[in-house]
């Protein structure tokens, strides 16, 4: 009896053992259907603009230099006033630049004296060898003291000519019309050609010039579309400019220059847009941001979230037959950071999932939640 019941027990145990065993497999996980926010494609008109980071350069932008040397002895203009070509700015001083005019003035003087005394003394010579009274030395040597007196008079009207030029440097004009920057200088300053700072920068500012940079890849794609860079550059829409405080300039400008080089260090072309100043609002050495649009009839226009990249490469996933499928595109070359322009990959009428395609997987089963 005893070991009948202890089998009886055994089995249980083992019964019991099976059940556990059988309950604890796991169930095969049935393919769960997702729901993702999808949009049709459609063919729409559109403006996709590209910004860039630019500084702000006046059309001329001019140091003034003193060409001689001295002490300042008048400032003729305050900082940052409106400066006309021509006018006075500094005042060099004169004294010895004056002095050296009159010496050379006098110098001009005593030579044309010498040249008109040796003149008389050259005919006189001449006179005497037509009658043989003298020897064709003596009327050789007349005539070598004359070209040596015409000579030095040249060379004493050169000198008058250069501490005449010397003595009008002494007044430091302005070579253009602009805005005056900051004058680091004060009456009583020695000043020469060689200073480092110059007297001060005078910008002319009717028209202002904003430089930013460009991959070379975005300026060979334009070239494959224009032909050359002239025809880039006339093919250009007109561009905006964003100011320092996120406000819009009211005048659009041009791009008017492509660099013929490329930075080896970035890989950067600088380009160059001209912009009419009119209210002087822009100023020399500002920052702002360049804003080129670009305009595309009959276009494909998704957002970025609808796609992801593999291998610098980029990617939509497709809806067909209520799966996802991963698909190619090639995005125009330029966008506004939030969406991309289409160039082939996708046709109208195509569904995409327009959110989260970066976690989906080839082949996820998809239930659609159009959003456009």
């Amino acid at each position: 009896m005893m070991e009948i019941g202890n089998n009886r027990v055994f089995f249980q145990y083992v019964f019991l053992g099976l059940v556990l065993l059988t309950g604890c497999k796991e169930k095969p996980q049935m393919s769960t259907v997702g729901t993702y926010k999808t949009m049709n494609i459609s063919l729409s008109n559109t403006t996709v603009s590209t910004s860039y980071s630019a500084s702000i350069r006046g059309k001329q932008n001019v140091e003034i230099r003193p060409q001689v040397s001295g002490l300042i002895t008048e400032i003729r203009i305050d900082e940052g006033a409106a400066i006309k070509k021509g006018q006075s700015l500094f005042i060099i001083d004169q004294v010895p630049y004056q002095a050296a005019l009159e010496t050379a003035i006098a110098n001009v003087t005593s030579a044309q004296a010498k040249v008109a005394t040796t003149q008389l003394t050259a005919d006189s010579k001449q006179e005497l060898f037509r009658e043989n009274v003298i020897s064709e030395y003596d009327l050789q040597t007349a005539q070598n003291s004359l070209l040596e007196a015409k000579a030095a008079l040249a060379q004493a009207k050169a000198n008058e000519v250069n501490a005449r030029n010397n003595l009008s440097y002494t007044v430091v004009k302005s070579p253009v019309d602009g805005i005056a920057g900051m004058i680091p200088y004060r009456v009583g300053a020695l000043v020469n050609s060689s200073i480092s700072e110059p007297l001060v920068m005078v910008s002319s500012e009717d028209e202002m010039y904003a430089y930013f940079s460009m991959t070379e890849n975005q300026l060979l794609s334009m070239i494959g579309e224009n032909g050359s860079v002239a025809s880039v550059i006339e093919n250009m829409p007109s561009v905006r400019m964003l100011l320092n405080n996120g406000k819009s300039y009211d005048v659009e400008g041009k791009i008017d220059a492509v660099s013929g080089t490329i930075d080896t260090r970035t890989g950067a072309i600088s380009i160059r847009a001209s912009f009419a100043n009119p209210a002087r609002m822009l100023r020399n050495g500002s920052t702002a941001t360049v804003v080129i649009p670009f305009e595309r009839t009959n276009c494909i226009v998704i957002p970025q979230t609808a796609t992801f990249e593999i291998q610098d490469k980029v990617y939509v996933y497709k809806v067909v037959d209520g799966k996802a499928v991963s698909a190619e595109i090639i995005p125009f070359r330029l966008n506004n950071g939030t969406e991309y322009l289409v160039e082939s990959g996708l046709s109208a009428g195509d569904i995409i999932i327009s959110e989260g395609a970066g976690l989906l997987r080839e082949g996820t089963p998809i239930q659609t939640a159009e959003t456009k």
